[in-house]
């Protein structure tokens, strides 16, 4: 099967359906064990985007949360909240077909915060000069979580 030509085909099958074009195949062995389209119109979800369903996914079907002997096709270059599931999931390779600035002609998804353009300049920023309003609220029990699992797991836990 060529994994290109059915990631292309899953967004354009979602656009035929009132989604958006945005799709994710994952595969381990030459085979798919995950493959999802953008869910977030259909859903009101915005964090139904292809590529952390299928994440979600494959991690079921495998019974795990590292995708390490995983590669993972994507019709576009991620958007950061993507990118940071698919850094923590660990895939030996990542495939993507369309870059942002080969779309952006066609398709614009820019919210309040976030712009494609501008939108990792933003969260490299240090967090008092983000466009987005966010603030630190100490609390006396705030890392009693934290230390709960320490007992529980140690230190030396794989993330």
């Amino acid at each position: 099967m060529d994994f290109i030509e059915r990631t292309i085909q899953l967004a354009k099958d979602n656009v035929s359906n009132g989604g958006r074009p945005f799709s994710c195949i994952i595969t381990k062995g030459g085979q798919i064990i995950a493959e999802r389209a953008n869910q977030v119109a259909q859903t009101n979800d915005p964090t139904a985007h292809a590529e952390t369903l299928a994440i979600r996914d494959a991690c079921i079907n495998l019974g795990t949360e590292h995708l390490t002997d995983c590669d993972i096709y994507i019709l576009a270059s991620p958007c950061p909240m993507c990118l940071g599931a698919i850094y923590y999931c660990s895939p030996q390779k990542v495939t993507y077909i369309v870059e942002r600035d080969e779309y952006k002609t066609y398709y614009r998804d820019d919210r309040k915060y976030f712009e494609l353009e501008n939108f990792y300049d933003e969260i490299s920023k240090p967090i008092s000069e983000r466009r987005l309003p966010m603030e630190k609220e100490n609390h006396a029990h705030g890392l009693v979580p934290y230390q709960l699992w320490n007992e529980k797991n140690g230190t030396n836990q794989a993330n």
